[in-house]
């Protein structure tokens, strides 16, 4: 769902914050749960939550899960899937823009799933990269 500068209140910063808690917190509860599923596999499991300043263009809340396999030396992603929050924006035109010019706006973009929704798919990412041969 996209928001406006405008629309940018105390409420919507709320939401986004609960809900970045409620998926950190779950993203630990995964993580313990399989991560010796992982280790037997020889694979590392990657999960990282970023984010900031909710409002300020250049913010964006994103979890990524990925696996990379512990023998190599690179540590290259095998896998790799990314679940974005919440993304703020300055755009000009319908492009993005890094600096504040004339008639550039700041909007904002926040996930159209449910928190619910949202773990299953984590869950689901999880359960697939451990069905596949690495």
């Amino acid at each position: 769902m996209k928001y406006q500068q405008k629309d940018f209140t105390n409420e919507l910063q709320t939401n986004i914050q609960e809900m970045e808690f409620a998926l950190r917190t779950y993203r630990d509860i995964l993580v313990k749960e399989n991560t010796s599923i992982f280790e037997n596999r020889n694979l590392e499991f990657y999960v990282k939550f970023d984010g900031s300043n909710h409002f300020q263009p250049g913010y964006c809340s994103t979890i990524y899960i990925g696996i990379t396999d512990k023998i190599d030396s690179a540590k290259e992603l095998i896998n790799l899937h990314v679940i974005t929050i919440w993304k703020c924006e300055r755009i000009t035109f319908g492009l993005p823009v890094l600096k504040n010019i004339l008639r550039s706006k700041i909007i904002g973009e926040l996930v159209d799933k449910s928190l619910k929704e949202i773990k299953k798919e984590f869950k689901e990412t999880i359960e697939e990269f451990l069905s596949e041969e690495y």
